[in-house]
C-alpha cells in the first residue's frame, strides 16, 4: 500500500484557465484561511481507492460550528450526514470523501475523532454528525474488499496541510471522468468585499461524465477513444469561503457549482450522484449560546453574482486540474483508462497561457 502524495501539473500547464476571475496563491481549496486537505492513497494489485479528508478549520468544530449547506443536484448516493447540513445548516466535523462502500467505515472513524476531541459527545450532550461523502471506483478498485479502515480515515485526517496533491491520489485513486482518468481535484478565485480579499475555493471528486462529452473551455472535444458507456458515475464538489454568507446564500452558491459541471458537458445522469457541499468560515454556531438571539454577518444579495462566478469557475477549474493531474492506474481485471494530459500533449494543445 502507498501513501506517497506528489503535487501533479494542472490544467494551467497546458494553457487552460477558465473563467475571468483572479486565482488565489495556491489556486486551492486551501486559499480559504484554516482550511487543510489530507490523503491516504491505497494501491496495490486490485485495490486503487483510499481517503481524502479536509478539515474546514482548526479547534473544536463541534463546540464552534460552521454554517453550511447542500445542493443535491442528482441524488444518485450514498453519503452521511448530508440531512443535518440541510436542515440545520452547520457542519461539525471534518468532511472525508472515499469510495461507496467505504462511507460506513469513515463515519466510525470522524465519529471516534470527534469523541476524541469532546468527551461529552452522546452522553452529556448530543450525538455527533459525520459528514461522509462517496464515488463509486468500483471500475478501477476491487469495491467489494472493503480495503479502507478506520485507521486510513485517521491518517488522512493527520496528513491534512495547505498543500493539496490531486489526480490519482486518496479518494480519487480509482475515479474515472469523460472516460478518462479521474480524481481529486482544486481550484479558488479570489473576491474583493469593501476593499478586503475574500476568497473561495472548490475540491472535486470527479467520478462522472459520459466518454466523449467533455468540453474544454476553448470548444476542444477530447476524444478518449473507449467505448460510450452510459452516464453513471458521480461527483462531489466541497466548496470553502471566508465570505459573510448565511445558510440560504450558501446554498444558492452550491447551486451555482452545478454550472461549472455543465460547462464541461455533464448532464447530470440518471445514475449519476452530483453532490455540492459549501462551507463558509465567517459565521460560526455555537453548540451552546447562552444567548437567545446570535447575531451574524451577511453579504448583501446584489454582491452574490461575485460569489455565484467564483462557485462556476472554480469548480469548472478544479474538474479539468483532477483529469490533467490524473497519472496512470492499471485495476481490476487489467482495467485502465487514458490520461487527459496525454491527450493535450500529443499534438492537440494550443500552448496558449491567457485564460479561455
Amino acid at each position: 500500500m502507498s501513501h506517497i502524495l506528489t503535487l501533479r501539473p494542472g490544467s494551467r500547464e497546458f494553457g487552460i484557465a477558465p473563467g475571468i476571475m483572479p486565482a488565489g496563491p495556491r489556486n486551492a481549496i486551501t486559499d480559504v484561511p484554516g482550511v487543510k486537505v489530507g490523503h491516504v492513497t491505497l494501491s496495490s494489485r486490485d485495490i486503487n481507492t483510499g481517503v481524502t479528508a479536509i478539515i474546514p478549520q482548526p479547534g473544536d468544530l463541534f463546540g464552534d460550528k460552521l454554517t453550511a449547506a447542500v445542493e443535491v443536484i442528482n441524488g444518485f448516493g450514498k453519503s452521511a450526514g448530508l440531512v443535518q447540513v440541510a436542515e440545520l445548516g452547520t457542519l461539525e466535523t471534518p468532511i472525508l470523501l472515499t469510495n461507496t462502500f467505504g462511507v460506513g467505515t469513515c463515519s466510525n472513524a470522524l465519529i471516534r475523532w470527534a469523541i476524541s476531541q469532546r468527551p461529552d459527545i452522546g452522553r452529556e450532550t448530543s450525538t455527533v454528525n459525520p459528514v461522509v461523502c462517496e464515488c463509486n471506483d468500483g471500475v478501477l478498485s476491487d469495491i467489494q474488499a472493503m480495503a479502507v479502515t478506520e485507521q486510513d480515515a485517521m491518517r488522512a485526517i493527520e496528513a491534512a496541510g495547505q498543500d493539496v496533491a490531486e489526480g490519482s491520489v486518496g479518494a480519487g485513486t480509482g475515479m474515472i471522468a469523460f472516460g478518462f482518468k479521474g480524481g481529486i481535484g482544486t481550484a479558488s478565485r479570489q473576491i474583493l468585499l469593501q476593499g478586503s480579499a475574500h476568497v473561495l475555493g472548490a475540491l472535486v471528486l470527479a467520478n462522472f461524465g459520459k466518454a466523449g462529452d467533455l468540453v474544454l473551455p476553448d470548444g476542444r472535444r477530447p476524444d478518449p477513444r473507449i467505448m460510450a458507456e452510459a452516464e453513471k458515475g458521480s461527483i462531489i464538489v466541497v466548496l470553502a469561503t471566508d465570505l459573510p454568507l448565511d445558510h440560504r446564500q450558501l446554498a444558492r452558491v452550491c447551486r451555482r457549482a452545478g454550472a461549472g459541471i455543465a460547462r464541461l458537458g455533464a448532464f447530470y445522469g440518471n445514475g449519476s450522484g452530483d453532490i455540492v457541499l459549501g462551507f463558509t468560515t465567517r459565521n460560526r454556531v455555537p453548540h451552546h449560546s447562552k444567548a437567545d438571539v446570535c447575531q451574524l454577518e451577511r453579504m448583501a444579495d446584489r454582491r452574490m453574482d461575485d460569489a455565484f462566478r467564483a462557485a462556476c469557475e472554480a469548480t469548472q477549474e478544479a474538474i479539468l486540474n483532477a483529469m490533467c493531474a490524473a497519472t496512470a492506474v492499471e485495476g481490476r481485471n487489467g482495467a485502465t483508462r487514458p490520461l487527459l494530459s496525454d491527450w493535450l500533449r500529443d499534438g492537440h494543445n494550443t500552448g496558449t497561457s491567457e485564460p479561455l
